[in-house]
């Protein structure tokens, strides 16, 4: 296997509005990125994923961006992010920057253009067409609710947006808008970002016959059989590594949702000339309802683990695994896949990133992650800023298809917001994040549960994050060592085997609040213990795991 840098590190994701603010103005921004250099160095993460930065109207909290080489003016100006990406590299971190080319804001000047006239020589930048029986050109239902179509009085026509109403989706199909994103990417390029993380990058090829979709119980027809890895997607990627990407030694991933093993196999296959690593997100689907993640249920546990052997397996030696459990766009990892009782907060928010951090794969901490960070649990509708979750609040309760009360219990579990609250530094007002008043609402338990906190106790959630890094680092088999699952049915253990030729790496999770009982391989006996989130010293034999207890042996 081909050894890569982006393969041996570690990405740490910060979503610039929530991280750190240095003005007051209770907004994050990029000298508060610039302050805590020094912490992401101490954690050991060697990658920053920014969100994006670049100026926006912050309809979707900057992805929907009005100008590619500019800095959004609340985060600051290009002399801070050059600063940024100066003091970064001084702490050997590499920066990734949010590639958002599906769609731009309609506050962009393309579509300022676009708009004005049906022959405006960037009328074909967007995706443009005429009203069919008096209505929408067809039945499609946008990501955030609503139509994915928006009429417009100026020329009579209809434009495209698979998201909000203010991102219209460019069009693809025109070469111009190609050249033009080659071109932005390359101007970043050479201020000297490490890489791209690509947004939604699997929808950028669309079915240009545009058919209705299927209704699935919903108010609207799903374009994803049309839009999601589309006729010419990896035509367009081959095109941008050979324009772009392979010019530079960067990293890049990309956002797929509903990809399988083998479109991520075309994705980033070792020779395949596209992208580096894909995002999947069959595990963080899972548990999904009739409204998709809008419900109550809590999610399988023996479908998530079926899911990650499946990835492990069959990616191994094909293409690479990014390895995450929380992002920006889904709930606080440990609140929903381990448990944010105080009881077992901690022990449970140790356990998910021994699993995670020891599979082959490039793995992603999101900011607060290494804190173990909660939902906020929100319980009004007025502390929401999320556009997804305050607009299917509307169309589901409105419709009839969920009362009230119950969509309020839906987005406590699984509304974005509870990704989105402010990093909780330290127990002072607003968690340290802000001296002012923050653009949203703190998580009220940031005196149990912070950073200042963690740094002082050498058995935090932090100090346990910072020791699987550095074993990463120190244990190529980690890296590199094959895949073996045990116990593939188990209803709480999840157990698995790497191996390089002589060494060899046992991880054993227990991912319930019960005690679990498991025979440890016979090859194990007398083998080093690398890391525990409980003090067991006997690791031989048939032994009892206690809830959410996690460990990895080493035998060479």
């Amino acid at each position: 296997m081909e050894k890569k840098w982006w393969k041996e590190s570690v990405v740490y994701q910060i979503y610039p509005k929530s991280f750190k603010d240095s003005n007051g103005d209770g907004v994050g921004d990029i000298r508060g990125i610039i302050q805590k250099l020094d912490y992401l160095k101490e954690l050991g993460v060697n990658v920053l994923w920014i969100s994006p930065m670049l100026e926006s109207p912050q309809d979707d909290n900057g992805y929907d961006i009005s100008d590619y080489r500019r800095i959004y003016k609340e985060y600051g100006t290009m002399e801070d992010y050059e600063e940024l990406l100066s003091e970064a590299h001084k702490r050997d971190i590499r920066i990734l920057m949010d590639l958002v080319v599906n769609h731009t804001s309609d506050e962009h000047n393309w579509f300022i253009e676009s708009r004005k006239s049906k022959d405006n020589p960037y009328r074909d930048y967007y995706i443009w067409k005429d009203p069919v029986n008096g209505k929408e050109p067809n039945n499609w239902g946008a990501v955030f609710g609503g139509s994915a179509w928006e009429y417009d009085p100026q020329t009579q026509m209809y434009y495209m947006h698979l998201f909000s109403k203010k991102q219209p989706d460019l069009n693809w199909e025109n070469e111009k808008v190609r050249q033009e994103v080659y071109d932005m990417m390359k101007f970043w390029c050479d201020k000297g970002i490490d890489g791209f993380r690509m947004d939604v990058i699997s929808m950028i090829s669309k079915d240009q016959s545009f058919p209705d979709g299927e209704m699935n119980n919903s108010l609207y027809g799903d374009f994803g059989p049309y839009c999601v890895h589309g006729p010419r997607i990896h035509e367009f990627l081959q095109e941008m590594n050979r324009e772009v990407l392979s010019k530079y030694d960067i990293m890049t991933v990309g956002e797929t949702s509903g990809v399988t093993i083998e479109e991520a196999q075309k994705y980033a296959g070792e020779a395949r000339n596209e992208l580096n690593m894909v995002f999947q997100f069959e595990h963080v689907e899972n548990g999904s309802g009739d409204y998709g993640k809008w419900t109550t249920e809590k999610y399988d546990f023996k479908e998530f683990k079926r899911i990650m052997i499946k990835w492990q397996e069959e990616l191994q030696g094909k293409a690479w695994n990014s390895l995450f459990l929380g992002n920006h766009d889904q709930p606080r990892s440990v609140s929903r896949f381990g448990n944010d009782n105080p009881a077992y907060r901690e022990t449970s928010a140790k356990m998910l990133a021994t699993c995670l951090h020891m599979m082959q794969g490039t793995p992603y901490v999101y900011q607060g992650e290494e804190l173990g960070m909660t939902n906020v649990y929100f319980d009004k509708l007025e502390d929401y800023r999320d556009i997804e979750s305050i607009n299917f609040f509307t169309e589901l309760t409105e419709s009839g298809l969920m009362t009230p009360e119950y969509m309020m219990k839906c987005l406590m579990l699984r509304s974005r917001d509870n990704a989105r609250t402010p990093m909780q530094w330290d127990d002072s007002e607003q968690a340290g994040f802000t001296d002012g008043e923050s653009w949203i609402k703190v998580n009220p338990n940031y005196k149990e549960i912070n950073a200042a906190q963690q740094l002082e106790d050498p058995n935090s959630i932090f100090y346990y994050y910072q020791k699987l890094i550095r074993l990463r680092k120190e244990k190529d088999i980690i890296v590199y060592g094959g895949f073996e699952p045990l116990y593939r049915d188990d209803e709480q253990i999840f157990a698995y085997i790497r191996r390089q030729e002589q060494e060899k790496l046992l991880t054993v999770c227990n991912f319930s609040d019960k005690n679990a009982e498991m025979e440890i391989p016979e090859e194990f006996k007398g083998a080093e213990c690398l890391i525990t989130n409980l003090d067991r010293t006997v690791f031989e034999g048939r032994i009892v795991l206690k809830p959410y207890e996690a460990f990895v042996l080493y035998k060479k």
